[in-house]
């Protein structure tokens, strides 16, 4: 059974830090491409970062790129979202997916906030 579980959310000022962690489980991460997605209450969910299966090739957003980054941990079979010079507008519910099978699979989200 397929499950993705975030964590790491939380409340830091602005220009702070933040590592989001996504676990998964039923999968393999290496042989997946995970993607980050983030949703601000009454908007769409919004695309934010991806990493390739079988390669470490990654892509972002441009509204986080040079400040995010995605990376994974076979080892662990856990992918992460570091988080760096993080903006009021990056306020959200963070939510790690995948698609196997023709199915989609999501997290429960974790929330960031952003404010002094």
């Amino acid at each position: 059974q397929v499950q993705l579980v975030e964590s790491g959310g939380g409340l830091v000022q602005p220009g702070g830090s933040l590592r989001l962690s996504c676990a998964a489980s039923g999968f393999a991460v290496s042989s997946s491409t995970i993607n980050w997605y983030r949703q601000v209450p009454g908007k769409e969910r919004e695309w934010v970062a991806q990493i390739i299966n079988n390669f470490y090739a990654t892509n972002y957003a441009d509204s986080v790129k040079g400040r995010f980054t995605i990376s994974r941990d076979n080892a662990k079979n856990t992918v992460y979202l570091q988080m760096n010079s993080l903006k009021p507008e990056d306020t959200a519910v963070y939510y790690c997916n995948t698609r196997r099978g023709g199915n989609n699979y999501w997290g429960q989200g974790t929330q960031v906030t952003v404010s002094s």
